[in-house]
């Protein structure tokens, strides 16, 4: 236990700080829009069951309503067509929800061009600048794009021609999904695709690669800024919701100081 008990300590004493990565979650939280004739998910809303008052003079609670895909969440696999017959959020094994991460930062290239698309070489560049992607961990991808998240138009940044945000190209996400060890994709975008992802060849490329190959993602994250680009580790528990494709999540980072 003393391992427990250390990393308790460091958490107290601030050797290690906790680095929340989660979106609040409120009526305000920016939601994906998809076009006729495609079903939507509603807002988040709460609805107050009782407030210290005549429904209930001793406490405070409410009854709310959100998508499985609102803000900061977690896609599992059964979300996509490829993995239909794959894990649900309540069967991703508990092992898998803590695990090392990195940060691959092109947050300067998104400010220039908001239909970056991060590429296989890309990768390679960053790993023969910091080491491998880890072994069951995630890739964290840094756009910047978490500044936009008070604004649900600029968020989505959408024109006549659809959405445009940062995201993969379509090798680079078959690549990930299919010869690299990690076990999933975070983003700070609505969703783990670029926002042009629905003209891709196949179409949202992430979702069907890496949910295809049983990896996950997780979507709306803030604060990567402050994470190292190799270090981290992440925790990121879904709701265990049975038959569920997704959940909203805190997600939360240890960092060594």
């Amino acid at each position: 236990m003393s391992v427990l008990r250390d990393l308790v300590r460091s958490i107290r004493d601030g050797g290690i700080e906790v680095v929340d990565l989660t979106a609040p979650l409120s009526s305000q939280t920016p939601i994906l829009r998809l076009p006729e004739p495609f079903g939507n998910t509603v807002p988040f809303t709460l609805k107050e069951i009782s407030r210290y008052d005549d429904r209930g003079p001793a406490w405070y609670w409410n009854d709310f309503e959100t998508g499985e895909h609102t803000g900061t969440h977690f896609d599992a696999p059964v979300h996509w067509v490829t993995a239909k017959e794959g894990e649900d959020v309540s069967q991703v094994p508990v092992g898998r929800l803590i695990a090392p991460a990195v940060v691959l930062d092109f947050a300067a290239e998104a400010a220039e061009d908001p239909d970056f698309l991060l590429r296989v070489e890309h990768v390679r560049a960053w790993e023969e600048a910091n080491g491998p992607l880890p072994e069951g961990g995630w890739l964290l991808y840094r756009t910047g794009w978490d500044a936009y998240a008070h604004d649900q138009e600029r968020f989505l940044n959408a024109d006549e021609t659809g959405p445009h945000t940062p995201g993969v190209s379509v090798e680079c996400a078959r690549w990930l999904a299919e010869e690299t060890p990690i076990a999933g994709l975070g983003v700070e975008t609505v969703g783990t695709d670029a926002g042009a992802a629905h003209g891709f060849d196949p179409a949202f490329p992430c979702h069907s690669f890496l949910l295809g190959a049983g990896k996950y993602g997780l979507t709306q994250l803030r604060n990567l800024d402050r994470l190292p680009a190799v270090g981290a580790v992440v925790v990121a528990p879904p709701l265990p919701i049975v038959g569920g494709s997704g959940s909203p999540v805190r997600v939360l980072a240890l960092v060594e100081r």
